[in-house]
């Protein structure tokens, strides 16, 4: 799943409109999603837990997130949002450019906090839970620009504009004094995310390993052994769940065969899109379909 097929998904839910590039999102794991695979997008993006409890990792770090805890993803962060084991969780989707804070010619706000908080040089905390001292005001500052967003007041867009710079005040204001990425986990990333892109663009085609490898500028050994270090699972086993995710949401969503949504999905052999489709999801991928 890219970004803009999970926007597409909830484009009636958003609260905003379309001129404004700040837009809100309601979704719920697993009724909406199984689970938001790892991706990353040039938007700023805050995940606000409304009930029950998920995971949420952010470069490659999970927690266990609950009710009340808000996930600030920067532009460019790796993050991945499921289910933890059988809790549900509903939260709060917050999409946003950057550009909306940043003034154009010389702006001093921009240039000494937005955009150094933006790109990650002026660290701060990613997972935002009550404990924080100032989470009382970040956590006001969001619910009062959703009763703005629900309501839309005239030029409510400048209240919202407002409340956001409130928020990173309190934020940076409040910060605790963290170091930033080091070079080799920061080339981990940067890695990371040219495979993760590349399986995003062409997992439809055929992929191999020397294909990653050959990306990576690493030996088949190397790579596999990198990818699991990272994900946790195999460079093969992520790319089919990649796939299966794709099939499964097609089979809610369109009236094509199971054979063409195989190969839509990248799978060019039937009775194993079958096995391993059951083997993830319980059942064959008609059966699922038929109980939608």
């Amino acid at each position: 799943m890219n970004l803009n097929e999970y926007q597409n998904y909830h484009e009636t839910k958003s609260h905003t409109a379309a001129d404004f590039p700040y837009n809100t999102y309601l979704c719920s794991i697993p009724e909406d999603f199984r689970h938001v695979p790892l991706h990353w997008h040039a938007e700023l993006e805050l995940i606000v837990i409304k009930k029950g409890r998920g995971i949420v990792s952010a470069d490659l770090e999970k927690r266990s997130v609950a009710s009340g805890d808000i996930v600030l993803i920067r532009p460019g962060q790796l993050h991945s949002i499921e289910q933890e084991a059988e809790y549900s969780m509903e939260y709060e989707n917050i999409i946003f450019k950057p550009e909306l804070l940043i003034s154009s010619g010389s702006d001093l706000c921009a240039e000494r906090f937005i955009l150094p908080f933006m790109n990650g040089s002026l660290p701060s905390e990613t997972y935002l839970t009550p404990v924080l001292p100032c989470y009382d005001g970040l956590s006001s500052c969001i619910r009062q620009i959703d009763l703005l967003c629900g309501t839309r007041a005239e030029a409510y867009q400048l209240a919202v504009k407002g409340l956001l710079f409130q928020f990173f005040y309190l934020l940076i204001s409040n910060r605790q004094k963290k170091e930033t990425a080091s070079a080799p986990q920061t080339k981990s990333l940067e890695k990371m995310k040219t495979v993760l892109k590349y399986v995003e663009d062409h997992y439809t085609e055929h992929i191999t390993i020397d294909d990653m490898a050959a990306l990576t500028y690493y030996s088949k050994s190397h790579f596999m052994k990198f990818f699991k270090q990272h994900m946790g699972t195999g460079f093969i086993e992520y790319l089919n769940d990649y796939r299966l995710t794709m099939a499964e949401r097609l089979l809610r969503a369109s009236d094509s065969s199971v054979l063409e949504i195989a190969e839509k999905s990248g799978f060019d052999n039937l009775s194993y899109f079958n096995r391993v489709f059951k083997r993830k999801y319980g059942i064959s991928p008609g059966k699922w379909r038929a109980r939608k």
